[in-house]
């Protein structure tokens, strides 16, 4: 059954193009930069448009579409200084980093952002990022096991004197932060985000995380996601993390035009990268305790987005973007994960464009209402060709 909506209003939040390759593994093309001087330009943009969040992926070497990186915690916090609204989510790896220098690093820059720094916890699929450094690349269970040990020491250290912690993974002894992170009643801590759909990924975020980032999913899937994320939560006695919903916005006049987008970015995919990517994840999604892990139902076109992002179907005008995200708050969405072809353009259009939209139609909801078929709110199917 449907999550009933919160009563807040819809959050939104860009993927940082922080990495070369822009935000579609194609060669169409994509009027995006990785460096500095365009994503500075961009968080300004953004959070005068909207956004709320951004967020700095990573990857720390060379892989499918993505040749040049920069790393995330040292991008989220220059783009933190150059805003004044906007929070930054730095994606980190457990195995990567001990708890402890994170910890730190992050109550500095909470402190320089006026409490603006946040966190993704990156469980990882990219083993060879693991195995060129050195480090041990774990099975896809255990990887989330020590995620949930990293952020219980990450909460810890955040907002107790001697943090203690004797886990399999880390091990934290009388060990005093100096200063915390700034604190308030209802963030008592920088928020930590993970990401993840397999069941491990689940239970985990129900037990320990603020907010569980999801793939792209249709409306079925989203609905089952956050029923098993919700039933986690209540296992262990706590408030359910909010949901973030990762999709791809294509907007433009008219749905033809947009469609006819979709349609060349899929004709002109790097086929050879995206087979690549899709190798690398499935394997990691197939380890999984159950079988059920990321991009395990991904076709070829959905992969062109690494993150599914088509399948969460904003595809369309302004208008049909806009019910559809209405939608997806019917079903428990708090917050949606944004990447676009063109970004400086594309923001701008979707402050001016969609944004006013959706909030017409929140403003139109009732503030109280019985869950209820989400299929009677939905348009014409916008899933591209090859979704669930």
């Amino acid at each position: 059954m449907p999550t009933p909506p919160s009563a807040d209003p819809v959050r939104f939040a860009y993927w940082v193009p922080n990495v070369s390759g822009g935000l579609v593994t194609s060669t169409i093309e994509q009027r995006t930069d990785w460096g500095y001087d365009y994503n500075r330009e961009l968080a300004v943009l953004a959070e005068n448009n909207g956004f709320d969040y951004a967020l700095s992926q990573v990857r720390y070497m060379a892989s499918y579409g993505a040749e040049y990186q920069h790393e995330s915690t040292s991008f989220s916090l220059a783009l933190l200084l150059a805003t004044e609204r906007l929070k930054v989510i730095a994606a980190v790896h457990p195995g990567l980093w001990h708890p402890g220098v994170l910890a730190k690093l992050g109550a500095t820059a909470d402190h320089l952002s006026n409490g603006r720094f946040a966190v993704n916890v990156v469980s990882g699929w990219f083993k060879d990022e693991f195995t060129a450094l050195g480090e041990p690349w774990l099975e896809h269970d255990e990887r989330y096991r020590r995620s949930e040990e990293f952020i219980r020491a990450l909460r810890a250290i955040w907002t107790e004197d001697h943090a203690e912690l004797a886990g399999d993974f880390y091990r934290v002894r009388d060990f005093t932060l100096k200063p915390k992170p700034l604190a308030s009643p209802d963030r008592p801590h920088p928020e930590i985000f993970q990401g993840g759909n397999s069941t491990a990924a689940r239970q985990m975020a129900g037990r320990v995380s603020d907010w569980y980032f999801s793939n792209g999913k249709d409306f079925d899937g989203v609905t089952e996601q956050i029923r098993d994320v919700r039933a986690s939560a209540e296992s262990a006695g706590r408030t359910p993390p909010r949901f973030g919903l990762n999709g791809f916005l294509i907007t433009r006049d008219t749905e033809a035009e947009a469609r006819d987008t979709l349609r060349e970015i899929v004709a002109k995919a790097d086929t050879e990268a995206v087979h690549g990517f899709g190798s690398a994840v499935k394997q990691a999604g197939r380890s999984t305790a159950d079988g059920k892990g990321m991009w395990q139902d991904s076709s070829f076109e959905d992969l062109v987005q690494y993150n599914d992002g088509f399948r969460t179907g904003l595809i369309g005008t302004p208008e049909q973007i806009a019910e559809r995200i209405v939608a997806y708050k019917r079903l428990g969405v708090d917050l949606l994960l944004l990447g676009f072809l063109h970004y400086h353009e594309e923001v701008a259009y979707f402050g001016k464009n969609v944004l006013p939209l959706v909030r017409e139609l929140e403003a139109q909801e009732p503030e109280e209402r019985e869950p209820e078929d989400h299929r009677a709110h939905l348009s014409p199917d916008l899933s591209p060709k090859g979704s669930s």
